[in-house]
Protein backbone atom coordinates (compact mmCIF):
# COMPACT_ATOMS: atom_id res chain seq x y z
CA UNK A 1 0.00 0.00 0.00
CA UNK A 2 1.25 3.56 -0.70
CA UNK A 3 2.34 5.71 2.19
CA UNK A 4 -0.10 8.39 3.36
CA UNK A 5 -0.13 11.25 0.88
CA UNK A 6 1.34 9.21 -1.99
CA UNK A 7 -0.64 8.75 -5.22
CA UNK A 8 -1.19 5.06 -6.00
CA UNK A 9 -0.28 3.71 -9.44
CA UNK A 10 -3.34 3.49 -11.74
CA UNK A 11 -4.78 -0.01 -11.81
CA UNK A 12 -3.49 -1.94 -14.81
CA UNK A 13 -0.76 0.57 -15.68
CA UNK A 14 1.95 -0.94 -17.87
CA UNK A 15 5.45 -0.88 -16.41
CA UNK A 16 7.19 1.27 -19.03
CA UNK A 17 4.29 3.64 -19.80
CA UNK A 18 4.72 7.37 -19.35
CA UNK A 19 3.70 8.31 -15.81
CA UNK A 20 0.53 10.39 -15.80
CA UNK A 21 -0.27 9.51 -19.42
CA UNK A 22 -3.76 10.30 -20.71
CA UNK A 23 -4.80 6.65 -20.98
CA UNK A 24 -4.27 5.95 -17.28
CA UNK A 25 -5.63 9.28 -16.10
CA UNK A 26 -8.36 10.42 -18.52
CA UNK A 27 -9.56 7.61 -20.82
CA UNK A 28 -12.84 5.88 -19.93
CA UNK A 29 -12.09 2.88 -17.74
CA UNK A 30 -13.45 0.28 -20.16
CA UNK A 31 -11.22 1.52 -23.00
CA UNK A 32 -7.96 1.51 -21.07
CA UNK A 33 -6.91 -2.14 -21.57
CA UNK A 34 -7.40 -1.81 -25.34
CA UNK A 35 -5.60 1.52 -25.54
CA UNK A 36 -2.74 0.01 -23.54
CA UNK A 37 -2.71 -2.90 -25.97
CA UNK A 38 -2.24 -0.34 -28.78
CA UNK A 39 0.52 1.42 -26.80
CA UNK A 40 -1.48 4.65 -26.68
CA UNK A 41 0.13 5.19 -23.27
CA UNK A 42 3.56 4.94 -24.96
CA UNK A 43 3.33 7.08 -28.13
CA UNK A 44 7.00 6.96 -29.14
CA UNK A 45 6.39 3.96 -31.41
CA UNK A 46 3.73 5.87 -33.32
CA UNK A 47 6.20 8.68 -33.92
CA UNK A 48 8.86 6.24 -35.14
CA UNK A 49 6.39 4.73 -37.61
CA UNK A 50 5.14 8.13 -38.74
CA UNK A 51 8.39 10.03 -39.20
CA UNK A 52 9.71 8.17 -42.29
CA UNK A 53 6.32 8.90 -43.90
CA UNK A 54 6.77 12.59 -43.20
CA UNK A 55 10.37 12.49 -44.45
CA UNK A 56 9.05 11.16 -47.74
CA UNK A 57 6.15 13.61 -48.11
CA UNK A 58 8.30 16.66 -47.42
CA UNK A 59 11.24 15.54 -49.58
CA UNK A 60 8.90 14.61 -52.44
CA UNK A 61 7.21 18.01 -52.18
CA UNK A 62 10.61 19.73 -52.22
CA UNK A 63 11.56 17.70 -55.30
CA UNK A 64 8.42 17.85 -57.47
CA UNK A 65 6.43 20.68 -55.94
CA UNK A 66 3.88 21.04 -53.18
CA UNK A 67 0.36 19.69 -53.80
CA UNK A 68 -2.73 20.46 -51.75
CA UNK A 69 -3.09 16.70 -51.52
CA UNK A 70 0.03 16.71 -49.36
CA UNK A 71 -1.90 18.28 -46.49
CA UNK A 72 -4.24 15.29 -46.40
CA UNK A 73 -1.32 12.90 -46.80
CA UNK A 74 0.31 14.55 -43.80
CA UNK A 75 -2.81 14.28 -41.62
CA UNK A 76 -4.11 10.96 -42.95
CA UNK A 77 -0.72 9.36 -42.44
CA UNK A 78 -0.66 10.54 -38.83
CA UNK A 79 -4.04 8.94 -38.15
CA UNK A 80 -3.01 5.82 -40.02
CA UNK A 81 0.22 5.58 -38.04
CA UNK A 82 -1.71 5.59 -34.77
CA UNK A 83 -3.98 2.83 -36.04
CA UNK A 84 -1.36 0.64 -37.69
CA UNK A 85 1.11 0.97 -34.85
CA UNK A 86 -1.74 -0.02 -32.56
CA UNK A 87 -2.64 -2.96 -34.78
CA UNK A 88 0.99 -4.06 -35.00
CA UNK A 89 1.43 -3.88 -31.22
CA UNK A 90 -1.81 -5.80 -30.71
CA UNK A 91 -0.58 -8.53 -33.06
CA UNK A 92 2.82 -8.52 -31.37
CA UNK A 93 1.24 -8.97 -27.94
CA UNK A 94 -1.01 -11.79 -29.17
CA UNK A 95 1.95 -13.72 -30.58
CA UNK A 96 4.28 -12.89 -27.66
CA UNK A 97 1.84 -13.42 -24.79
CA UNK A 98 3.77 -16.37 -23.35
CA UNK A 99 7.16 -14.63 -23.63
CA UNK A 100 5.79 -11.37 -22.20
CA UNK A 101 4.69 -13.17 -19.06
CA UNK A 102 8.31 -14.21 -18.43
CA UNK A 103 9.91 -10.75 -18.83
CA UNK A 104 9.82 -8.23 -15.97
CA UNK A 105 9.23 -5.21 -18.22
CA UNK A 106 6.40 -6.79 -20.22
CA UNK A 107 4.45 -9.01 -17.82
CA UNK A 108 2.21 -6.03 -16.94
CA UNK A 109 0.96 -5.77 -20.55
CA UNK A 110 -2.80 -6.28 -21.01
CA UNK A 111 -2.80 -9.91 -22.23
CA UNK A 112 -0.32 -11.54 -19.79
CA UNK A 113 -1.77 -9.48 -16.90
CA UNK A 114 -5.30 -10.65 -17.76
CA UNK A 115 -6.79 -7.26 -18.68
CA UNK A 116 -7.67 -8.42 -22.20
CA UNK A 117 -8.42 -11.88 -23.58
CA UNK A 118 -6.78 -13.14 -26.74
CA UNK A 119 -10.18 -13.16 -28.44
CA UNK A 120 -10.82 -9.56 -27.42
CA UNK A 121 -7.38 -8.58 -28.70
CA UNK A 122 -8.12 -10.20 -32.08
CA UNK A 123 -11.36 -8.24 -32.43
CA UNK A 124 -9.52 -5.02 -31.54
CA UNK A 125 -6.82 -5.87 -34.11
CA UNK A 126 -9.42 -6.23 -36.88
CA UNK A 127 -11.16 -2.95 -35.94
CA UNK A 128 -7.91 -0.97 -36.13
CA UNK A 129 -6.94 -2.53 -39.46
CA UNK A 130 -10.31 -1.80 -41.04
CA UNK A 131 -10.26 1.88 -40.07
CA UNK A 132 -6.67 2.22 -41.30
CA UNK A 133 -7.64 0.56 -44.58
CA UNK A 134 -10.44 3.10 -45.02
CA UNK A 135 -7.84 5.88 -44.81
CA UNK A 136 -5.54 4.06 -47.25
CA UNK A 137 -8.38 3.93 -49.78
CA UNK A 138 -8.20 7.74 -50.08
CA UNK A 139 -4.70 7.44 -51.62
CA UNK A 140 -3.94 6.58 -55.25
CA UNK A 141 -4.11 2.98 -56.44
CA UNK A 142 -0.36 2.43 -56.49
CA UNK A 143 -0.10 3.63 -52.90
CA UNK A 144 -3.00 1.39 -51.88
CA UNK A 145 -1.22 -1.62 -53.37
CA UNK A 146 1.96 -0.70 -51.51
CA UNK A 147 0.06 -0.34 -48.26
CA UNK A 148 -1.45 -3.79 -48.61
CA UNK A 149 1.99 -5.18 -49.39
CA UNK A 150 3.33 -4.05 -46.01
CA UNK A 151 1.03 -6.42 -44.12
CA UNK A 152 3.33 -9.40 -44.66
CA UNK A 153 6.19 -7.58 -42.94
CA UNK A 154 3.95 -6.62 -40.01
CA UNK A 155 2.81 -10.24 -39.65
CA UNK A 156 6.34 -11.68 -39.72
CA UNK A 157 8.10 -9.27 -37.35
CA UNK A 158 6.93 -10.71 -33.99
CA UNK A 159 8.36 -14.11 -34.92
CA UNK A 160 11.78 -12.81 -36.03
CA UNK A 161 13.35 -12.87 -32.58
CA UNK A 162 12.66 -16.60 -32.44
CA UNK A 163 14.96 -17.42 -35.36
CA UNK A 164 17.45 -14.54 -35.83
CA UNK A 165 19.61 -12.19 -33.80
CA UNK A 166 18.52 -9.46 -36.23
CA UNK A 167 14.81 -8.91 -35.45
CA UNK A 168 15.55 -5.19 -35.61
CA UNK A 169 16.03 -5.57 -39.38
CA UNK A 170 12.51 -6.95 -39.71
CA UNK A 171 11.19 -4.11 -37.55
CA UNK A 172 13.00 -1.65 -39.81
CA UNK A 173 11.54 -3.20 -42.95
CA UNK A 174 8.02 -2.79 -41.53
CA UNK A 175 8.38 0.54 -39.70
CA UNK A 176 9.93 2.44 -42.61
CA UNK A 177 7.62 1.20 -45.36
CA UNK A 178 5.87 4.56 -45.23
CA UNK A 179 8.91 6.18 -46.86
CA UNK A 180 8.09 4.19 -50.00
CA UNK A 181 4.31 4.43 -49.70
CA UNK A 182 4.10 8.20 -49.23
CA UNK A 183 6.49 8.93 -52.11
CA UNK A 184 4.13 6.91 -54.32
CA UNK A 185 1.11 8.66 -52.79
CA UNK A 186 2.61 12.04 -53.74
CA UNK A 187 4.17 11.25 -57.14
CA UNK A 188 2.26 8.18 -58.31
CA UNK A 189 5.44 6.18 -58.85
CA UNK A 190 8.33 4.88 -56.79
CA UNK A 191 11.62 6.78 -57.01
CA UNK A 192 15.19 6.15 -55.90
CA UNK A 193 15.11 8.92 -53.27
CA UNK A 194 12.30 7.02 -51.54
CA UNK A 195 14.26 3.77 -51.67
CA UNK A 196 17.29 5.47 -50.12
CA UNK A 197 15.13 7.05 -47.41
CA UNK A 198 13.70 3.60 -46.72
CA UNK A 199 17.16 2.08 -46.33
CA UNK A 200 18.26 5.03 -44.19
CA UNK A 201 15.28 4.44 -41.93
CA UNK A 202 16.10 0.74 -41.59
CA UNK A 203 19.64 1.59 -40.42
CA UNK A 204 18.16 4.15 -38.01
CA UNK A 205 15.72 1.54 -36.66
CA UNK A 206 18.56 -0.88 -35.96
CA UNK A 207 20.29 1.97 -34.11
CA UNK A 208 17.40 2.95 -31.84
CA UNK A 209 15.86 -0.47 -31.32
CA UNK A 210 19.19 -1.98 -30.29
CA UNK A 211 19.38 0.69 -27.60
CA UNK A 212 15.82 -0.23 -26.56
CA UNK A 213 16.58 -3.98 -26.56
CA UNK A 214 19.38 -3.56 -24.02
CA UNK A 215 16.67 -3.15 -21.36
CA UNK A 216 15.60 -6.79 -21.83
CA UNK A 217 18.83 -8.56 -22.69
CA UNK A 218 19.10 -10.60 -19.47
CA UNK A 219 15.49 -11.79 -19.66
CA UNK A 220 15.79 -12.41 -23.41
CA UNK A 221 18.84 -14.59 -22.87
CA UNK A 222 17.03 -16.59 -20.18
CA UNK A 223 13.91 -17.29 -22.24
CA UNK A 224 15.79 -17.90 -25.49
CA UNK A 225 14.79 -14.99 -27.72
CA UNK A 226 17.31 -13.07 -29.78
CA UNK A 227 18.18 -9.41 -30.46
CA UNK A 228 20.99 -7.23 -31.75
CA UNK A 229 21.58 -6.15 -28.14
CA UNK A 230 22.62 -9.71 -27.32
CA UNK A 231 24.54 -10.08 -30.58
CA UNK A 232 26.50 -6.82 -30.28
CA UNK A 233 27.08 -7.04 -26.51
CA UNK A 234 29.99 -4.90 -25.33
CA UNK A 235 30.63 -3.77 -28.92
CA UNK A 236 27.24 -2.06 -29.18
CA UNK A 237 28.57 1.51 -29.23
CA UNK A 238 31.13 0.80 -31.95
CA UNK A 239 28.65 -1.09 -34.14
CA UNK A 240 25.88 1.45 -33.69
CA UNK A 241 28.30 4.14 -34.86
CA UNK A 242 28.50 2.29 -38.18
CA UNK A 243 24.73 2.16 -38.51
CA UNK A 244 24.60 5.87 -37.67
CA UNK A 245 27.00 6.63 -40.52
CA UNK A 246 25.06 4.35 -42.88
CA UNK A 247 21.74 5.99 -42.07
CA UNK A 248 23.13 9.50 -42.53
CA UNK A 249 24.94 8.60 -45.78
CA UNK A 250 21.80 7.07 -47.30
CA UNK A 251 19.67 10.06 -46.29
CA UNK A 252 22.25 12.42 -47.80
CA UNK A 253 22.13 10.48 -51.07
CA UNK A 254 18.33 10.62 -51.05
CA UNK A 255 18.41 14.40 -50.67
CA UNK A 256 20.89 14.84 -53.52
CA UNK A 257 18.94 12.57 -55.87
CA UNK A 258 15.66 14.29 -55.02
CA UNK A 259 16.78 17.92 -55.15
CA UNK A 260 19.75 18.35 -57.51
CA UNK A 261 18.23 19.83 -60.64
CA UNK A 262 14.77 20.03 -59.02
CA UNK A 263 15.35 22.67 -56.36
CA UNK A 264 17.39 25.79 -55.82
CA UNK A 265 20.75 25.68 -54.15
CA UNK A 266 19.13 27.16 -51.07
CA UNK A 267 16.59 24.34 -50.91
CA UNK A 268 19.31 21.72 -51.20
CA UNK A 269 21.37 23.44 -48.51
CA UNK A 270 18.43 23.62 -46.10
CA UNK A 271 17.58 19.94 -46.63
CA UNK A 272 21.20 18.96 -45.96
CA UNK A 273 21.09 20.97 -42.75
CA UNK A 274 18.27 18.65 -41.70
CA UNK A 275 20.46 15.62 -42.35
CA UNK A 276 23.28 17.22 -40.35
CA UNK A 277 20.92 17.90 -37.44
CA UNK A 278 19.73 14.30 -37.55
CA UNK A 279 23.34 13.08 -37.47
CA UNK A 280 24.16 15.40 -34.59
CA UNK A 281 21.30 14.06 -32.52
CA UNK A 282 22.38 10.44 -33.07
CA UNK A 283 25.95 11.30 -32.08
CA UNK A 284 24.59 12.92 -28.93
CA UNK A 285 22.72 9.72 -28.12
CA UNK A 286 25.86 7.63 -28.57
CA UNK A 287 27.79 9.97 -26.27
CA UNK A 288 25.28 9.26 -23.47
CA UNK A 289 24.71 5.57 -24.10
CA UNK A 290 25.17 3.22 -21.15
CA UNK A 291 23.92 -0.21 -22.18
CA UNK A 292 23.88 -1.38 -18.53
CA UNK A 293 21.45 1.36 -17.46
CA UNK A 294 17.92 0.51 -18.54
CA UNK A 295 16.52 3.93 -17.66
CA UNK A 296 19.11 5.65 -19.85
CA UNK A 297 18.43 3.25 -22.72
CA UNK A 298 14.69 3.97 -22.52
CA UNK A 299 15.25 7.74 -22.38
CA UNK A 300 17.59 7.68 -25.39
CA UNK A 301 15.22 5.46 -27.33
CA UNK A 302 12.38 7.91 -26.73
CA UNK A 303 14.57 10.84 -27.82
CA UNK A 304 14.51 9.49 -31.39
CA UNK A 305 11.21 11.27 -31.91
CA UNK A 306 13.18 14.54 -31.82
CA UNK A 307 15.94 13.10 -33.99
CA UNK A 308 13.44 12.10 -36.67
CA UNK A 309 11.56 15.39 -36.54
CA UNK A 310 14.67 17.36 -37.53
CA UNK A 311 14.68 16.16 -41.18
CA UNK A 312 10.91 16.70 -41.38
CA UNK A 313 11.33 20.34 -40.36
CA UNK A 314 14.20 21.09 -42.74
CA UNK A 315 12.82 19.10 -45.68
CA UNK A 316 9.60 21.08 -45.18
CA UNK A 317 11.54 24.35 -45.27
CA UNK A 318 13.29 23.15 -48.41
CA UNK A 319 9.87 23.10 -50.13
CA UNK A 320 9.95 26.88 -49.92
CA UNK A 321 13.31 26.91 -51.72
Amino acid sequence: MPETGETPEPQGQVFDAYKGNWVDSDAPEWTRPYLRLSRADRPIGTWLLLLPCWWSITLAAASTGFLWLDLWLFVGTAIGAVLMRGAGCTWNDITDRDFDGEVARTRSRPIPSGQVTVRGAMVWLVVQCLVAFAILLTFNWNAIAMGIGSLALVAIYPFAKRFTYWPQVFLGLAFNWGALLLWVAHTGTLGWPAVLLYLSGIAWTIFYDTVYAHQDKEDDALIGVKSTALLFGAQTGRILHRFLLLSVALMTMAVFLALVGNSSGAGLFVALLGVAGFAGHLYWQLSRLDTEDGATCLSLFRSNRDAGLIPVLFFGLAVLG
